[in-house]
């Protein structure tokens, strides 16, 4: 059976059971400050289990993409070693809130895979939770006496805490599960050994396929638990797990979800998967990273230097230096995958097809980026070990490489090895450890539990029409972080504050008593659907109404970027082509900045067309058309553009100025003319194929021309207030050049001079002509002196300083044939040297450069330097 067989059947099945089947939700979680990426298949209906949302439907069923890459639910380093752990994974999945519960979950799972998958019974093995008197919940009985219906009792387990107890995180609904696994080991090896013994103890083929997970209780700060006020079915099965079952291997990557993939990867690089160990964990490497990463992108998420885009970057890494290790790939290639992916899963996931070409381009530059910077890393190894004593390289020096400069420490070990060093883990480690705390402690968030003042079904939002309202508070908690401190969470029966998402920041403001007491708001978030006002302290009159009130000047200019914003993207797809797309965006009050699909520079002459497009919308004075809750097809359908990577409810909110029409929830002003004016600020590239543009609007465009213009002021009187200001500065520039043209004389000149007098100061130690001295030159100065002395001596090891500006630098020119006989380096000599004026520095071995910070250094440097000829 096909695995795209398999998936349908297992929707149509569902489907018959009354579910409504929906979509996978993005694999990037944009507006959940919980999670960076969709962990498992019920991250998307978190708030249906914590009552704060109302389900389309009672009963539902999807596949969704899954990414474990981090935090406690961690696949990545497992990934490749071996055949079932992967960081992209489909997770099939069906749901009930508040609807069915044990009896038909199991029924259903045992029903799906037995008749109509026809999976062999007897090499299914279930388990149930054997209970926890410590937290007061008991042996899940009913799930035991199910379980005897279908299965002997030696073929049910019972299972601890670890295994048979499912939490979304430290705190949140939780539940006992009952997970099903499978024996796919040949009869020989069952009749040696019972499958029973191998239920989750990583064996490559018993393997658990299926968890049914019943939501009954909620974890609290205290770690106590409290029963849900409904109960819920949260069900997963591993996609790829099942597909191996069905398709009678022994491996994940033996399915058809990955043997296309592979097949591709054996062409490109000229390997044969099974051959060889090391080339085979090379190979699943890069086939599953390559689904993860192609999917992030798909769905919006760039690789970066931080956050969800810098998971991303490391997992393709991961993938670019075990191609580079073990398959001698040099080149870009990855991204070659992209076109087999879309062919495969564009059915289930169109985002992979539309977004092909992007994703390909993606890969292929932060490809041949990591490329380059391993071929840098390998210089650098080279001295680190060049300066290298006996046998063991530094952890400390092999973790600024790993830090630093990207280099992966297992390809820094592997390296060592072949030269025959050897590298200090321990302290590696350290460095590693060191990092790991800083960060941990940097990020760790200390959330209390909710204290409910009073219960409120939904909590409403009125901030599209006010800025103001009056206000109860309806629950509160208290959170701690290194960043921010102590700090409190308040939620209101209603709010006109709007909370950051879609691009755009949280509103900011305060609430006010009627004794006079004012709370200042300094964010609004979004969690699990509800809205959250955070405060440095806590009101003191928690039962007391307040009026809330919202910055009205930071809405104003918030409001004024988001609409540019809209007015941006129309202009660039007007200006530029259709081919444009949204593909990130920031929306403050400050400025905003808008990432789209665009394959060159944008010109000169196009940002200025833009910028005149959307100026002329803003003379225009074009009113906001805002259209709320329409069944999302019709708005496309009306030529409302709707944005990838983002979830679109069933009905949406729909905001137009003149024929510009986006989906969009955000704040914008009435009319085009209050944005006042817009400047682009500066254009630049983010990845191959993504341009970024950032800008300003209203006070910030108004202060910013108000500046220019003080500073234009200024440059006329420094310029004596000429005329005609350019042809000022144009003449200044030329006077400028002639003068540096005449001290560039001056210095060769001086150079020439000081030639003869240091000729006379060279000494012979041990055959060699030596000669450490300081010369009042520039660098350049110092390097044609260098030269000028070197072809007219042989033999000669020469270390010249100089301190122009209070900067010390020191040359080293050293004869080739002193570096061939003598083996001596000037790149190793400035290195050593370059410690005294506390710098560094490197080049080549017969000539080399170190600047540093320590000018009183100097004389040590050059009374050290001749340690290396005696």
């Amino acid at each position: 059976m096909k695995s795209q067989d398999i998936r349908k059947a297992y929707l149509q099945f569902f489907e018959s059971k009354g579910h409504l089947i929906v979509p996978s939700a993005p694999i990037v979680l944009k507006d959940d400050p919980t999670l960076m990426f969709n962990n498992s298949g019920m991250a998307q209906f978190k708030e249906y289990f914590l009552g704060n949302g109302i389900p389309k439907s009672k009963r539902i069923a999807d596949t969704q993409k899954c990414l474990r890459v981090s935090g406690k639910h961690n696949d990545l380093e497992d990934v490749g070693f071996d055949t079932y752990h992967h960081t992209m994974f489909e997770m099939l999945g069906n749901w009930s809130f508040g609807d069915y519960f044990k009896k038909e979950a199991l029924d259903w799972a045992w029903e799906f895979l037995t008749e109509v998958l026809k999976l062999d019974k007897d090499r299914l093995y279930v388990s149930v939770f054997e209970g926890n008197p410590s937290e007061n919940v008991p042996f899940d009985q009913e799930a035991f006496d199910i379980w005897k219906k279908y299965v002997p009792e030696d073929r049910i387990i019972l299972g601890n805490k670890k295994d048979n107890f499912w939490e979304m995180g430290d705190q949140g609904p939780c539940g006992p599960c009952s997970e099903i696994h499978i024996d796919l080991r040949s009869d020989e090896e069952r009749a040696k050994k019972s499958g029973r013994e191998l239920v989750n103890e990583d064996h490559p083929q018993v393997v658990e396929i299926w968890n049914n997970v019943f939501m009954e209780f909620n974890r609290k700060a205290d770690g106590s638990l409290e029963k849900l006020p409904a109960q819920h079915v949260d069900t997963g099965m591993g996609f790829e797990r099942l597909c191996m079952a069905m398709q009678g291997v022994q491996s994940n990557y033996d399915t058809d979800v990955f043997t296309p993939l592979i097949r591709e990867v054996e062409t490109i690089t000229n390997t044969k998967y099974g051959s060889n160990e090391k080339q085979d964990v090379a190979i699943r490497v890069i086939v599953d990273h390559v689904r993860a990463v192609a999917f992030a992108i798909a769905d919006g998420q760039l690789p970066s230097n931080n956050g969800a885009g810098y998971v991303i970057r490391r997992i393709l890494r991961r993938a670019i230096r075990y191609g580079f290790t073990f398959l001698d790939t040099k080149q870009p290639f990855i991204y070659k995958l992209v076109e087999i992916l879309s062919n495969q899963m564009g059915e289930f996931f169109p985002e992979i097809q539309l977004q092909r070409n992007l994703v390909r381009n993606v890969i292929k530059e932060e490809e041949a980026s990591f490329l380059r910077t391993l071929d840098q890393g390998l210089i650098l190894l080279d001295n680190v070990i060049n300066t290298t004593k006996g046998t063991e390289v530094s952890g400390r020096k092999a973790f600024e490489l790993y830090d630093t400069f990207g280099f992966p420490i297992d390809l820094t070990a592997l390296i060592l090895r072949e030269k025959g060093y050897t590298l200090n883990e321990k302290e590696f480690d350290v460095e590693l450890q060191k990092q790991k705390d800083r960060s941990r402690a940097a990020s760790k968030v200390k959330t209390g539990d909710w204290e409910v003042l009073y219960d409120d079904d939904v909590e409403e939002f009125v901030g599209y029409d006010t800025i103001t309202t009056n206000v109860k508070i309806t629950r509160y908690r208290k959170v701690e972080n290194q960043k921010l401190g102590e700090m409190y969470q308040l939620v209101f029966n209603l709010t006109p504050f709007y909370p950051e998402g879609g691009g755009q920041i949280g509103d900011i403001g305060y609430i006010e008593g009627a004794n006079g007491e004012v709370v200042y708001i300094e964010d609004t978030k979004k969690e699990n659907n509800v809205i959250i006002h955070f405060t440095k302290t806590l009101p003191r009159k928690l039962d007391a109404i307040y009026n809330a009130v919202v910055d009205n000047n930071f809405r104003k200019n918030v409001s004024s970027n988001h609409t540019a914003t809209h007015l941006l993207h129309q202009a660039l797809r007007t200006i530029l082509g259709t081919h444009v797309e949204q593909k990130g965006s920031l929306v403050s009050n400050k400025y905003l900045r808008f990432d789209f699909s665009h394959f060159t520079k944008v010109t000169a002459e196009e940002l200025e067309a833009v910028e005149d497009f959307v100026n002329a919308r803003i003379q225009d004075q074009l009113p906001l058309i805002e259209r709320r809750n329409i069944p999302f097809q019709q708005a496309v359908d009306e030529g409302a553009m709707a944005l990838f990577g983002e979830k679109y409810g069933d009905t949406v909110r729909a905001i137009k100025f003149g024929k510009s029409m986006e989906l969009c929830g955000g704040i914008h002003v009435q009319n085009t003319s209050d944005i006042w004016h817009f400047m682009i600020t500066s254009e630049s590239a983010v990845a191959a194929g993504i341009r970024r543009i950032e800008a300003i609007s209203n006070d910030f465009a108004k202060n910013h021309l108000m500046e220019q213009n003080h500073l234009l002021g200024e440059v006329k009187e420094v310029l004596k207030n000429p005329q005609d200001v350019l042809k000022a500065v144009g003449s200044l520039q030329d006077e400028n050049t002639k003068l540096k043209k005449q001290v560039e004389q001056l210095l060769k000149d001086k150079a020439k001079g000081l030639k003869g007098e240091l000729e006379a100061q060279i000494q012979e130690i041990n055959g060699v002509k030596f000669l450490a001295t300081q010369v009042d030159l520039d660098a350049n100065g110092a390097k044609d002196l260098a030269y000028e002395l070197g072809n007219n001596e042989i033999n000669l090891f020469l270390v010249l300083a100089t301190a122009n500006e209070d900067k010390p630098m020191l040359t080293c020119y050293i004869s080739k044939e002193l570096v061939a006989n003598k083996g001596l380096n000037a790149g190793q000599v400035v290195r050593e040297l370059g410690k005294y004026i506390q710098g560094g520095g490197g080049g080549q071995p017969f000539f080399a450069t170190a600047g540093g910070k320590n000018v009183n250094g100097i004389a040590e440097a050059l009374e050290k330097a001749v340690d290396f000829v005696k």
